[in-house]
């Protein structure tokens, strides 16, 4: 055993840190197909000295999840999740080895910012722990699941539906930070996913003026959507208000200020989807859209959805066939789980961390509607999704660190 605190270990190991990134980068995950089998066996194979209790948890064969637990001093419960699926590559735009490859100080792979570099991390502050005989004052969960990148139910919604999550709070693996810019994720935002109809009269495309453009009746309802109701500011409740200001401050370096207020004060409304039409020759008499509408946290979903409605009810040939929504979720801002992460970071980091909204939702939203405080943190790089994406090798180690010091800190906090 060591004498080392586990940030000692984990600072002065950092080269077991790297190997053990590789190792996870060389296993290929992409999803679809989304197969975790052997990127599981190999953490269970890292696991399996160590003081600490592994389960497979799995709905879908080729998509197993991993629980890990790491019992602690009290019975209060930190949650780590990180998903072990990535998006896929196309390895000729890749100029270093899209599973995984060292350049001096940066290892490079599909994964290594999302998230894969995160779960090294993760695993590491566990390794820490138990090579330093340090108990947390906590007990400590493990999550790494399937499925995140498409949203699939095989990952994180089996394992709430099956019971299998019992933690107080979660912190999630996925990067929160650019370069220069250092945040926690402590809130998202909501969601309106409307399919639209329209009908419209079939006529030659040599004569238009005899018949009703579907297509266009269902563009011209898209604009007066955003005319009518994109232009209206957002009523965001008061303690949300904060976490806006400091999502624009965030937000404004990469899209300017005026665009970052916009994105959180008003709702954004996308096209995503136009089908329609047989030929160019012909005027359609059918159409369809999908429209992605997001609504920041504080902002209570079903009543925008009913001016939606309202709005669409007033558009000749238009009808809603089919949607869904969820309402934006956050935590406060001085809670315990956000000053423990936010706290940790800025001495890790030695900059500021803000405290901001992310942009879209995801598994943070599934935890906090099933009760557990959610927040997202990593550091990282903003190659998420990009060839050539990397992390560097500082980034692995202050992450580790981060998580291993989390536990204590969230634990003072909770006084």
């Amino acid at each position: 055993m060591s004498n080392d605190t586990p940030t000692e270990y984990v600072r002065t190991h950092r080269e077991e840190l790297v190997a053990l990134t590789l190792d996870l980068l060389a296993i290929e995950t992409s999803n679809p197909p989304g197969d975790t089998r052997e990127i599981v066996a190999k953490i269970e194979q890292f696991l399996d000295p160590l003081p600490v209790e592994v389960e497979r948890f799995a709905v879908d064969p080729a998509k197993p999840n991993l629980l890990v637990r790491l019992p602690g001093g009290s019975d209060h419960t930190l949650l780590y999740n990180g998903h072990l699926d990535t998006v896929p590559f196309d390895a000729d735009a890749w100029s270093h080895d899209p599973l995984g490859e060292r350049v001096d100080e940066h290892v490079y792979g599909r994964g290594a910012t999302d998230m894969k570099g995160a779960v090294a991390s993760m695993l590491f502050a566990i390794q820490a722990f138990a090579a330093t005989d340090t108990e947390p004052p906590v007990d400590l969960q493990f999550a790494f699941v399937s499925d995140e990148e498409v949203g699939g139910d095989a990952g994180l919604p089996a394992l709430l539906d099956a019971g299998e999550l019992d933690a107080d709070a979660c912190v999630i693996g996925e990067p929160t930070c650019e370069e220069g810019r250092h945040s926690v994720t402590i809130a998202d935002r909501g969601s309106i996913w409307l399919t639209l109809d329209a009908s419209g009269e079939g006529a030659h495309g040599s004569r238009p003026i005899l018949g009703v453009n579907a297509i266009d009746r269902l563009y011209d309802a898209v604009g007066t959507m955003r005319e009518r109701f994109g232009t209206q500011r957002l009523e965001i409740d008061a303690d949300v208000a904060p976490i806006v200001e400091e999502s624009v401050e965030y937000y404004a370096p990469s899209m300017g200020e005026a665009a970052a207020r916009e994105l959180f004060w008003y709702p954004s409304i996308n096209l995503g989807v136009l089908e329609g039409g047989d030929a160019i020759n012909t005027v359609p008499q059918s159409a369809q859209a999908e429209v992605d509408v997001r609504l920041t946290a504080g902002v209570h979903t079903p009543d925008v959805l009913a001016e939606i409605r309202e709005c669409v009810a007033d558009c000749e040939g238009i009808t809603i066939a089919d949607v869904s929504w969820s309402v934006g979720t956050a935590e406060v801002p001085a809670s315990p789980l956000v000053e423990a992460v936010a706290s940790t970071a800025e001495e890790a980091t030695g900059d500021h961390v803000f405290r901001r909204s992310a942009t879209g939702g995801g598994d943070a939203k599934k935890l906090r509607n099933a009760g557990i405080p959610t927040v997202e943190f990593a550091l990282g790089t903003d190659t998420v999704h990009a060839p050539g994406e990397y992390v560097p090798v500082d980034v692995l180690v202050d992450n580790a660190v981060v998580y291993a010091q989390l536990p204590t800190r969230w634990q003072s906090q909770l006084g």
